[in-house]
């Protein structure tokens, strides 16, 4: 397993989750609004623009770091287990 297709993968999956999250803020009154749950992972994140596009850095940001930490675990113990 290699990181950066990993990486890539991860990034774009958390970046089509928090899109919609924040779509479906959109739609639903403020009462169900996640942004509550954001705001403590993704530090400058509010409910604007530019809130959203820091939120989009961060969670990619996250993407990568998993698969920075998971696949050489993954590698290492699936070395271990092929022996």
């Amino acid at each position: 397993m290699r990181v950066f297709p990993v990486g890539a993968a991860l990034s774009l999956f958390f970046i089509i989750i928090f899109t919609g999250c924040v779509l479906w803020g959109l739609i639903l009154p403020m009462s169900l609004h996640m942004h509550e749950i954001w705001e403590p992972f993704l530090p400058g994140f509010e409910w604007s623009i530019i809130g959203y596009l820091i939120g989009l850095v961060w969670v990619a940001f996250y993407g990568w770091l998993t698969a920075v930490i998971y696949v050489p675990l993954y590698n290492f113990f699936n070395r271990r287990s092929a022996k």
